[in-house]
């Protein structure tokens, strides 16, 4: 049986609560269970801007706060309009830009609604519904990712891939394999230390954290045999965008003749390759902390890519929900 690690809970991701839209503070996991209370959908743009939630998180957030825009106007705390559902959506996307999952799922969410009262009727059982089919397809592509690892695979991973990593490590012990699972620390935020490692963990699955430069040296000293992530924007030419540091370590895998898989939920048919991408460079004073500890004088400079574009020829093969793709074939599947 797959265990879902508390950190995929949906009541642990975000909910509805008393007038509020209640948002998992992983910032604070796994020391602690907070969550962040939003008033507005300002105050929600704001927890998504400030990394309160990560990886596919914000996707979930934006979500049910189209169910917490149809609370706000009937309460009367937001304009009765079919116009601030998209105004939210617009202001969401803009927190997270690289994370064009979120928008296009907000705009396929909105645009069959032609009237207020169709929104305010539907959207609790559409965002139901959108929520069940990503679990399904989550599940999917776990599955399809079990078939990439073998008996005693050690696997490495980058930031926190969520629901296809942990599900395809999952449905690979479920086969019998024992698998190793090396996960980068992540800085500045440590998510492969705070998230990764300790649902990995809850999930019985081998975990063991490497500081976010080890990687190579582990590929040369043979203690790798593949390199797994989430992909945060796939490309149509098979170019993956995933966070910074993940295009260093398929570098080093191509380099040591290891493959580097990555999970792609949903494509983006608007990317045809890197020189369409919006990247995100987040506030430079976030690289001289860690954990709200300074890690250096305030007087130096500092710079922070958030993602790291890879080149489609760097990755092996893709996971989708229409199976184990090349790069190439990655258009011809979903245009």
């Amino acid at each position: 049986m797959v265990i879902t690690p508390y950190l995929l809970q949906h009541e642990n991701i975000a909910r509805l609560e008393g007038g509020t839209l209640l948002i998992g503070d992983r910032r604070a996991y796994p020391f602690g269970r907070e969550f962040v209370r939003c008033s507005t959908i300002e105050e929600v743009a704001l927890a998504l801007r400030q990394m309160v939630t990560q990886g596919g998180g914000p996707l979930e957030v934006a979500l049910l706060s189209m169910c917490f825009v149809r609370d706000l106007i009937r309460e009367g705390r937001a304009a009765g309009a079919l116009s601030t559902f998209s105004e939210a959506a617009k202001a969401l996307s803009a927190a997270r830009p690289t994370n064009t999952t979120m928008r296009r799922a907000l705009t396929g969410l909105l645009a069959p609604y032609r009237s207020l009262d169709e929104a305010m009727e539907r959207v609790q059982a559409d965002v139901e519904a959108i929520l069940v089919e990503y679990d399904e397809l989550y599940h999917r592509m776990g599955r399809l990712g079990s078939t990439l690892i073998s008996d005693g695979d050690s696997v490495l991973t980058t930031c926190f891939a969520e629901h296809t990593l942990l599900y395809s490590l999952a449905y690979a012990q479920e086969a019998g394999k024992h698998i190793t699972l090396y996960v980068n620390e992540t800085r500045p935020y440590l998510q492969g230390s705070r998230l990764t490692a300790p649902s990995a963990h809850q999930m019985g699955i081998d975990v063991i954290i490497i500081a976010d430069g080890a990687g190579a040296n582990l590929m040369r000293e043979g203690k790798v045999d593949s390199y797994m992530t989430a992909c945060d924007v796939l490309c149509m030419d098979g170019t993956v965008v995933n966070k910074v540091g993940t295009r260093a370590n398929a570098i080093a895998a191509h380099y040591h003749s290891l493959p580097y898989y990555a999970f792609a939920i949903s494509p983006d048919p608007t990317k045809a390759d890197g020189r369409d991408l919006v990247m995100e460079e987040r506030d430079p004073r976030e690289m001289k902390e860690c954990l709200n500890r300074p890690t250096t004088i305030a007087e130096v400079g500092a710079y922070y890519p958030a993602f790291d574009i890879i080149e489609a020829n760097l990755v092996d093969r893709v996971v989708t929900p229409k199976g184990i793709l090349e790069s190439r074939q990655v258009k011809e599947h979903f245009v």
